[in-house]
């Protein structure tokens, strides 16, 4: 059955073979931020996403250096960029844009199913990638994760039920992410981070919640289920005011 995310894979696909094309990779050094660490205290991760495929347009002509300021200054622990561009709208000079602007950790969110796309995320200035288990079989997952550790960055291992949950937990990922969006029919629901809350806590994992998240309460719900940081992309690209928004979530410096 046809879901958005098998239509977002097949575009992936055609994105990796042109990449092979066009992309050489450069692999410059360059200096490293980690999540991990600063997950050691709750953390937002702030999104830069112009679009998606369930909302439509957000922010198309978000100033993304000023953004991506505005967001480290308001007390951010890392940033997530949108690199997609057929349905998110972002890009790689997004990320590139980013990086040169902050000081802070970097996600790069896209729906990586190859490691040129891990290459061309690292020259970009990403120190993290997120990989999400419903897009990959087992064998791309562990492969990848073990290409993204190889290169010296952490990873988000994504999940939405128990069964992905279990295939990540192998894995022993830096962070698990807790997507409260079903990536087959977009619905939402925070009952996702509370129900695979419980497995996470007992395993000890570093983990966070991701995709629903609009208020200071919701932060507290997902806080008490164990969460150690969100990751807030929608609510933050709509806000009027970054700072404000910050503030009304009481998680500024």
């Amino acid at each position: 059955m046809e879901t958005i995310l098998t239509k977002i894979i097949e575009q992936k696909k055609k994105e990796v073979a042109a990449l092979y094309e066009t992309y050489i990779p450069e692999k410059k050094k360059r200096t490293s931020y980690s999540l991990v660490e600063a997950l050691q205290q709750f953390t937002v991760i702030a999104e830069i996403k112009r679009a998606s495929p369930s909302k439509g347009d957000l922010n198309l002509q978000v100033d993304v250096a000023k953004q991506a300021g505005l967001y480290e200054t308001n007390g951010a622990g890392a940033i997530s960029v949108l690199t997609d561009g057929h349905f998110f709208k972002g890009s790689f000079h997004d990320l590139e844009t980013v990086r040169n602007q902050v000081n802070i950790p970097l996600l790069c969110k896209d729906f990586i199913i190859d490691k040129i796309q891990i290459d061309r995320a690292y020259d970009a200035g990403a120190n993290l990638i997120l990989l999400i288990v419903a897009a990959l079989s087992k064998e791309e997952l562990f492969a990848l994760y073990a290409y993204v550790k190889e290169l010296g960055l952490e990873a988000i291992v994504e999940i939405h039920n128990e069964e992905e949950l279990e295939i990540a937990l192998e894995l022993s990922p830096d962070v698990i992410g807790v997507n409260n969006r079903n990536l087959k029919t977009f619905e939402v629901d925070l009952r996702t981070t509370e129900q695979l809350g419980k497995r996470l806590n007992e395993q000890n994992v570093l983990w966070i919640s991701e995709s629903g998240i609009h208020t200071k309460e919701d932060i507290t719900r997902v806080k008490q289920a164990g969460a150690k940081g969100i990751l807030v992309g929608e609510a933050f690209m709509t806000a009027s005011s970054v700072g404000d928004f910050f503030q009304s979530l009481q998680v500024t410096k």
